[in-house]
């Protein structure tokens, strides 16, 4: 028979690693990926220099984004990520009407998918427009005009065996509802959304409807904090909203993969996500406690 002092014992070493167990269950965003890193970082860090800031973090994923359109070094930048273990979730395709059509795209965009030709990772491809492309047009021929160069570009996509998603910007396009309405004329699941907090400022008392009809459709959620009044970039846990809107999300059955910023120009980025992983923790702290 079991002596009592080792019956103690065991129950007590349960009951630690259920409490464990539930604490691990209550930390409802356990791992983030960093977008917006390149060229937003007064450092101007080399690949490595990213690199190892990366490694010096723990983070194993990272965006890559080249807002400078440079891509010489997109190359080594991915051989040097899958040395290091880190890959490199998604690329930032952005869509001008001046410079990208159907059957044409610009020099840095085509640099960019032929870059992905032998890349070591598949990334997904975050696609967004600019206003240009809507300029003048209604609703049906905003959608129409949207869908049939997305139609071309997941073309792009497939024959490189990338997934497609529609990144939130400014104007029309960054309504997530005509999004939506994008999505529903495509009839595919294939295509995702990727919803920023920092471009959610002009849908806020809309966002828990909004929330919900997206959930289904999201593939990434990057984090940012929000006040109504701006400014647009914010550490996580510096605004007024966002707490509320990852409770919404979480509530909708949305459980990541989430990203977080550097997006800042005039500071080391370093800091900047170091800030966001400390607002980080303060939102797990507050989701634990409520």
């Amino acid at each position: 028979m079991i002596k009592l002092k080792t019956l103690k014992i065991i129950l007590l070493i349960v009951l630690i690693s259920s409490c464990a167990k539930k604490q691990e269950a209550i930390i409802k965003i356990k791992e983030v990926t960093p977008w917006c890193i390149i060229g937003f970082d007064t450092k101007n860090r080399t690949p490595t220099q990213r690199i190892n800031m990366l490694k010096e973090f723990g983070l194993k994923k990272y965006g890559y984004n080249r807002g400078t359109a440079d891509f010489t070094s997109m190359t080594e930048e991915f051989k040097l990520a899958k040395q290091n273990n880190i890959e490199i979730t998604s690329v930032f395709l952005w869509l001008n009407a001046k410079r990208d059509t159907i059957g044409k795209l610009s020099e840095a965009n085509t640099m960019l998918l032929n870059g992905l030709n032998n890349a070591p990772f598949k990334p997904a491809i975050w696609v967004s427009f600019s206003d240009n492309f809507f300029k003048d047009l209604n609703q049906q021929q905003s959608v129409e005009r949207a869908v049939n160069m997305i139609r071309y570009i997941k073309q792009k996509a497939d024959a490189l065996g990338c997934k497609l998603a529609l990144y939130n910007h400014d104007g029309w396009f960054g309504n997530p509802l005509n999004q939506l309405e994008i999505l529903d004329v495509l009839n595919g699941d294939s295509i995702s959304i990727v919803y920023n907090f920092h471009h959610a400022l002009e849908h806020l008392q809309q966002f828990p409807s909004i929330a919900k009809k997206i959930a289904p459709h999201l593939s990434y959620v990057n984090l940012n904090g929000v006040k109504k009044e701006g400014p647009q970039i914010l550490p996580i846990g510096a605004g007024d909203y966002e707490l509320n809107m990852i409770k919404v999300l979480l509530n909708e059955g949305y459980k990541g993969p989430w990203g977080i910023l550097g997006h800042i120009k005039t500071e080391d980025v370093q800091q900047v996500l170091n800030n966001n992983l400390n607002g980080l923790k303060l939102i797990n702290q507050q989701l634990r406690e409520q």
